[in-house]
């Protein structure tokens, strides 16, 4: 059981590791460094030996290893990111980079996504230093650079550059599962994530024929690109059921009392209500245009236009999104992956997730832990180059005025120092007999 020293640590460590500014904007601009130091030192002061890893300058990554007692069981990977995505600070309540606690709360951009779950991980490990723990299985623990971008600087990076690092790790857990989802009526959901979608941002470009405003031209670029634009926007993608998606219908039917009918996939989301929010978003692919960029001056048509695309696939669809997007786009515009990341599929009949779910409900025992599959994406992509199956378990029970799913990306994210706590206890718990 984590000791107090330990409940004390993650609210510090998070508070902290707020007020270190790594906020990620693209292209290279982020620097993740002073937050690796930091989660390097604390891992150092618990008798760890981190390495700190960087392809760019400044974009430093921290891992390092710690010994099970069974050297013939596989290892697992215990991964959370140290950048943010940047925050306008007029719209916020707090200074977002104050790590402010007030009323029990710690506020701050990184609250929820990630720098939780990286306090997390280094109070339970200092605990165990202090307790004289050893986990049954080697655990390889990874804070990354840059997950909030393309992951080039981070676990991309360690995945192609550093493999040894990982040696014998076949399963990894990270961000974005255990957390309490309230359905209104009173039930308790934690959902612990088996998969995700793959990513596929796009770039379109359309080409025609430059020209004044004023004539008549029909091969506009512009026109072309909105078209095909309009069509990916309003396309309508059919159904298609991974087995987490399939068991997370399952499993959500059958607690709310609802025949389990996977033929009627829309009439049975209707049906769960609230809880539908957990599974609507990756019953099918996707396909959302995001920019467009066209133009130089308002009576020229343009010789060419480009427009991009956030796509998202399930597990097992690939071919069938590009042979779409292949007929959406139409023979006036091409498209090509402006970024690229698989879709992943983790079972539900390990043992690690049998174990993730006894955590949960040891700490949580009116909970109801149900797989899901998250429509975005993770580290876990970059990591399973390597054959390590993700999972997402960063656990935390939310009282219901607080929306987890809302505070991601959003304004005025935050935690409740007890959510920081049930997260120790039940990483703590988990991690002890993973």
């Amino acid at each position: 059981m984590a000791d107090q020293q330990a409940l004390d640590e993650v609210v510090r460590f998070t508070s902290e590791l707020i007020r270190i500014d790594t906020s990620n904007f693209g292209g290279g601009d982020c620097r993740e460094r002073p937050a690796a130091e930091y989660a390097a030192e604390r891992l150092a002061e618990a008798g760890l030996e981190p390495i700190l890893l960087e392809r760019t300058a400044g974009r430093t990554n921290v891992v390092t290893r710690i010994e099970g007692t069974d050297p013939a069981a596989d290892a697992l990977l215990v991964h959370g990111h140290l950048d943010v995505v940047p925050a306008q600070a007029a719209d916020w309540r707090v200074d977002p980079f104050s790590g402010e606690i007030r009323d029990g709360v710690v506020w701050g951009r990184g609250a929820v996504d990630m720098k939780n779950m990286d306090a997390m991980i280094l109070a339970v490990v200092r605990a165990w230093a202090r307790e004289g723990v050893r986990p049954r299985r080697d655990i390889v623990v990874a804070f990354t650079a840059d997950e909030e971008a393309s992951a080039e600087d981070g676990s991309g990076f360690l995945a192609d550059h550093h493999p040894e690092l990982f040696e014998g790790c076949t399963e990894g857990v990270g961000e974005s599962g255990a957390f309490t989802f309230h359905d209104g009526s009173g039930r308790h959901l934690y959902p612990v994530a088996a998969g995700e979608r793959g990513t596929a941002w796009l770039k379109l470009t359309a080409r025609g024929r430059a020209g004044h405003g004023s004539k008549v031209n029909t091969e506009n670029a512009v026109t072309r690109l909105a078209a095909a634009v309009t069509r990916i926007g309003e396309h309508r993608w059919p159904l298609r059921l991974t087995p987490t998606v399939s068991a997370a219908l399952t499993e959500l039917a059958v607690l709310y009392g609802i025949e389990p009918d996977l033929t009627q996939v829309d009439l049975l989301l209707d049906k769960l209500g609230p809880a539908a929010r957990l599974v609507e978003s990756t019953v099918r692919n996707s396909a959302n245009p995001t920019m467009m960029n066209a133009g130089y001056k308002v009576n020229v048509i343009p010789g060419e236009a480009v427009a991009f695309v956030d796509g998202r696939y399930l597990y097992g669809t690939e071919d069938e999104f590009r042979a779409t997007l292949d007929r959406l786009t139409g023979p006036d515009v091409d498209w090509e992956f402006h970024h690229r990341e698989v879709a992943l599929q983790a079972p539900l009949d390990s043992p690690t997730y049998a174990r993730m779910r006894a955590a949960v409900e040891e700490f949580a025992p009116d909970g109801h832990v149900v797989p899901y599959c998250m429509s975005g994406g993770t580290d876990a992509k970059q990591f399973s180059r390597l054959g390590i199956t993700g999972y997402g378990f960063a656990p935390l029970e939310l009282p219901e005025d607080l929306d987890y799913q809302a505070l991601f990306h959003g304004v005025d994210e935050r935690v409740p120092v007890e959510a920081l706590h049930f997260g120790v206890r039940v990483l703590d718990r988990f991690l002890r007999t993973a």
